[in-house]
């Protein structure tokens, strides 16, 4: 694995049972939230991972700290194995692996107050070693996310719902984190707010070199922040590459559907561009549908779909990957236009 590589994912599955029913009966089904994906996080960089709600986004970022055990394939982080980590070792994992949550109000203990919950990394990971030197580092943190340290007393009641993420970023920096994972951390506030938290997080990560993986169902949002993207369908990573390429240029058409979808700054542009519709219902994880997964709702499925499953595979910019038999990953290269689907010359 290259250096530069901080996580990586191979062959990631996390399958849940379903159904049953009874004492002792055995599963009827498994949903399978993640299935199979293969995915480097690269140090430094921000990736932004972007899909439908209930594509497995959240699952694979919990799955990536071990907060949900994976039921196949591995994770890695700086090179070490996670999965196979004891007790020990998984604590200093997750001292270098931080996690910033969706809810602010809900991820926060409302009977303690700012300092006891900034503080509570520094004393389980033994950070700094009196109350004193706690209080100068809870201090500390709370200018960083851009917070005035007198608020250390205050409870989470008495601070708007944007403060209170910022509460949150700064109890995951408490352990010097390399890696941030940030579960539509955005999702629960105001809009204006929402550009603040952003800015915040750009800045974070470019003063302490932190790695992120951004997670959102906002492509504007991912395009905003991110070095590169990754695009989520059914618990399969379906496109990934530079952010600059995937946000302007994807290549799968689950991709461009969702790039279709955010509104256009300039009216005029916004009403004379054509918005790609998908029909049907996004297929249930516990019956993912044989071949391409995305089949049932594309706009230009043909033979090879059916039956084989695609790979990420080269596809427009350098370092840009696509999982789409458009690409020729079945033999002769193809060009797909909504009126069908054509062999090239």
């Amino acid at each position: 694995m290259s250096e530069d590589v901080l996580v990586s994912a191979r062959g990631l599955e996390v399958h849940f049972p379903v159904g049953g029913g009874g004492f002792r009966r055995a599963p009827a089904g498994v949903l399978r939230a993640v299935d199979g994906v293969d995915l480097d996080v690269l140090r430094g960089e921000t990736l932004g991972l972007v899909g439908e709600s209930g594509c497995g986004k959240s699952t694979l970022g919990n799955a990536l700290l071990r907060l949900v055990p994976p039921t196949g394939g591995t994770v890695t982080f700086d090179g070490t194995d996670v999965t196979a980590l004891d007790r020990r070792g998984l604590k200093e994992m997750r001292r270098r692996a931080g996690m910033v949550f969706q809810d602010p109000f809900a991820s926060l203990d409302p009977r303690r107050t700012v300092a006891q919950t900034v503080s509570e990394p520094l004393e389980v990971h033994g950070l700094r070693s009196g109350k004193r030197e706690r209080a100068a580092r809870v201090g500390e943190l709370l200018e960083l996310v851009g917070l005035d340290p007198a608020v250390a007393g205050r409870y989470p009641h008495e601070f708007s719902g944007g403060q209170r993420q910022r509460v949150g970023i700064a109890r995951a920096l408490a352990g010097e984190p390399d890696f941030l994972v940030c579960d539509e951390a955005i999702a629960s506030l105001d809009v204006s707010v929402q550009a603040q938290v952003l800015n915040l997080l750009r800045r974070l990560q470019r003063q302490l070199g932190l790695t992120l993986l951004f997670i959102s169902h906002d492509l504007s949002a991912v395009r905003h922040i991110s070095d590169r993207i990754a695009v989520m369908y059914l618990g399969r990573v379906v496109e990934v590459g530079p952010a600059a390429a995937v946000g302007s240029a994807p290549e799968m058409p689950y991709t461009q559907a969702l790039l279709s979808a955010v509104p256009l700054p300039h009216p005029a542009q916004e009403r004379a561009r054509q918005r790609i519709v998908l029909t049907g219902d996004v297929p249930s994880p516990s019956a993912v549908p044989s071949g391409c997964r995305f089949r049932t709702r594309c706009p230009y499925v043909f033979e090879p779909c059916d039956d084989v499953d695609p790979a990420l595979q080269p596809a427009g910019a350098p370092g840009q990957l696509a999982a789409c038999h458009l690409h020729g990953v079945v033999g002769t290269p193809v060009t797909a236009t909504p009126e069908g689907v054509t062999a090239d010359p």
